[in-house]
């Protein structure tokens, strides 16, 4: 372990049935399993707490040996572990931490949850008494300052980990680190405390019909799932007691086809307010003073590290550079995407008008389908029976070997925490181990809505030269399967899948000698170039010719389905921009702030992002108390990147789809100078070095229908 990577572990249960006098905590000696992949079904919750305690125990007796050496500091001494890397005995906590918190989001309970809420300030206290420890900084900074002549990737290690440090606090003085202890420390605690609010009042919610009258004009599959899930929450009752029904969530797979095919107003506005009111109640889930201290607390560790705000904090560190870059770009986007959404909504309102007289927000999905059935002839119920998971999944790794070679093989020996996970060893072209890849496909009740790719396992090189190899996982809420059909997806399901796939691939693909540098472990506008570029492949007829076959026919998917798809691939495409620049508008005004926040969150998020927003905005509904990418997953003064990267997306598939989009060379070149390279150069260094050239936004605007040419 190195130490730059400390202010890492918290990026990241099941009981076991093993009898207690046999029980040996796994974390304390090797897994025993394929790949030294993490035993889920050995673990117990006690053996976390215990492994905390040990892990933070062994880090402060590595931390006194390192400043206690006698010797000169040297990179050698301080930068690298100077035991031998891979022996699993310092990156104890590491270990423990990333099961922890992957689980926390993936696989929690109420027990875990107590347990991260008792955890969470020992772990950012200890992480504090490395970050701020005086010795430790005095031997880095030396090393900083007179060292050997080192690698280029040494030499990035290295100025990473002084500024992780300097960034960290290392510079101020007593008074100003013990504030720093406090701010970060209680930060800590209101994130998690944020995340299980979120998760507990959407999973509290459901719509419950009983009357068949109220389902019109929903497809066969959602009423199939709701059945189901009707019958999974009735399931204690009584057979003589039980009434038929139709249950329906706030989870994406339930919630988004009510919203575009209920006829039903009323429901559709009872659902769209229970998904936009969540953490607003007046109860102990409520986000809206937790909100309001976080961006607080920011501010406030920004302005202590001194910088004038956390945007300025958090963009040192990014491709955007400042505060001016990012308004820049959303601000060409409002320009650029604007004039198109108006007319995209002037068409709502018109097909809306015969049945309502003013459009609201729980209207938009239900005439958006109608505007496209009527403009396209298309919806995403046409095209579910072609995307059956199984075929899908086939269709995304065979993606993966024609593009890079490389091959899955499922392993039913490793272990999964949930029978929803399949665990795969991944095989490069040349036939080596190359990684272990994990895919978690449904929502459930202790899994955090939205979609994720994570790692239980970076990679590394050790001293002795062995290439540690990754263990990545991707975390999905896609369609379930249900009593008579299989898992049927929509487009944007496969989409999603794709996206979290290009993430994995970074870290697969990761070949590095640090881990601190492999992967994923890039600037945050850089990182989403990699998973947002796979998402063009989904509606390129080659890609879908591979996998698109009809789950009972086995009829590939018609040709002129397949023009449909990319006749409408714009459809709404400038509302959908105008959205995601309305968010990355809100973040930055939350994290631009010099002042302290006194605002009311419900009015300052409708001023902030204004300019975006086209339709009426409602006084109760609120994002910002479920906007966990800014408040709780680390895209606070961040969240522009997505719009960034698909700047870089689409100009990196321009050059596929120049050369063909299977083609192996570039894509060899689009592996070799990004997806291995991770945070080993800058990342425009990394792009052009790809691309040859610096990325323009002309690309996106083309495959938007917009053209204009101008650089980011």
């Amino acid at each position: 372990m190195v130490f730059c990577s400390l202010n890492c572990i918290f990026a990241r249960l099941k009981r076991s049935d093993v009898s207690m006098s046999e029980h040996k905590n796994p974390f304390f000696e090797p897994y025993g399993t394929p790949h030294d992949t993490v035993p889920f079904d050995r673990i117990r919750l006690e053996d976390y707490e215990e492994a905390f305690i040990e892990g933070i125990r062994r880090d402060n007796e590595y931390l006194e040996k390192t400043i206690n050496n006698p010797e000169k500091p040297t990179f050698d001494n301080t930068i690298l572990n100077p035991f031998d890397e891979g022996d699993g005995y310092y990156d104890l906590l590491d270990r423990v931490s990333t099961v922890f918190f992957n689980l926390l989001s993936a696989e929690t309970n109420d027990e875990m949850d107590a347990l991260a809420q008792k955890m969470q300030p020992i772990l950012t206290k200890h992480a504090n008494d490395m970050k701020l420890n005086p010795q430790l900084f005095e031997r880095i900074k030396q090393v900083h300052l007179h060292h050997r002549r080192l690698t280029p990737e040494e030499q990035r290690l290295l100025d990473n980990c002084y500024e992780g440090f300097v960034r960290s606090g290392a510079l101020l003085d007593e008074t100003g680190k013990e504030k720093l202890r406090q701010l970060t420390e209680e930060a800590s605690i209101l994130s998690l405390q944020f995340s299980q609010n979120l998760l507990k009042e959407n999973k509290a919610f459901t719509l419950e019909i009983t009357d068949e009258a109220q389902l019109e004009g929903l497809p066969e599959t959602a009423l199939e799932a709701a059945a189901l899930a009707w019958k999974e929450a009735n399931s204690q009752q009584s057979t003589a007691n039980s009434q038929k029904g139709w249950l329906f969530t706030l989870d994406m797979p339930s919630y988004s086809p009510f919203m575009t095919y209920s006829t039903q107003r009323e429901l559709r506005k009872q659902l769209y307010m229970a998904r936009n009111t969540v953490c607003t109640h007046d109860n102990n889930e409520n986000n809206i003073k937790i909100c309001q201290r976080l961006i607080n607390l920011r501010r406030e560790i920004a302005q202590l590290l001194g910088y004038k705000t956390y945007a300025d904090y958090v963009l040192k560190h990014r491709m955007a550079s400042n505060v001016r870059k990012v308004y820049r770009l959303l601000d060409d986007l409002i320009t650029a995407y604007k004039p198109t959404a108006i007319k995209e909504r002037e068409e709502l309102k018109k097909i809306a008008k015969k049945e309502v007289e003013k459009i609201q927000p729980w209207d938009s999905g239900f005439y958006s389908h109608q505007l496209q059935m009527k403009k396209y002839n298309l919806d995403a119920e046409m095209l579910r029976p072609y995307f059956e998971l199984s075929e899908v999944i086939k269709g995304v790794f065979g993606l993966a070997n024609k593009l890079y070679g490389i091959s899955f093989k499922e392993n039913k020996d490793i272990p999964v925490y949930h029978s929803d996970v399949k665990a795969y060893e991944v095989f490069d072209k040349d036939g080596s181990y190359l990684a272990v890849f994990y895919a978690d496909f449904h929502p459930r009740k202790g899994k955090q809505g939205g979609a994720w790719m994570t790692e239980y396992q970076g990679q590394w090189i050790t001293k002795k030269g062995e290439n540690i190899r990754p263990h990545v996982s991707v975390v999905m809420n896609l369609t379930k399967p249900t009593e008579e059909k299989p898992a049927l997806l929509t487009l944007g399901e496969v989409e999603t899948f794709l996206h979290e796939f290009g993430h994995s691939l970074h870290g697969m693909f990761a070949n590095t000698r640090f881990e601190s540098l492999s992967g994923t472990n890039v600037w945050w506008d850089f990182v989403e170039l990699p998973s947002q570029f796979m998402e063009n492949f989904a509606i390129e007829k080659e890609f879908l010719r591979t996998f698109a076959f009809h789950y009972q026919t086995r009829e590939p998917l018609p040709d002129e389905l397949i023009r449909r798809i990319i006749r409408s691939r714009n459809f709404m495409a400038a509302t959908a921009c105008l959205r995601q620049v309305s968010f990355g508008l809100l973040d930055m005004a939350y994290y631009t702030k010099k002042e302290e926040f006194t605002d009311d969150i419900i009015p300052f998020e409708k001023k902030a992002w204004k300019k975006a927003i086209l339709g009426e905005q409602l006084p109760d509904t609120c994002m910002t108390v479920q906007f966990s990418h800014i408040m709780a997953g680390g895209y606070a003064a961040g969240y522009y990147s997505y719009k960034w990267a698909e700047v870089l997306d689409a100009d990196a598939f321009s050059v596929f789809k120049r050369h063909g989009i299977f083609n192996q060379k570039t894509a060899q070149r689009f592996r070799d100078e990004i997806l291995s390279k991770g945070g080993t150069e800058h990342p425009m260094t990394l792009y052009k070095n790809f691309k040859g050239s610096e990325p323009t936004i002309d690309a996106l605007l083309k495959r938007n229908g917009i053209r204009k040419t101008k650089k980011i």
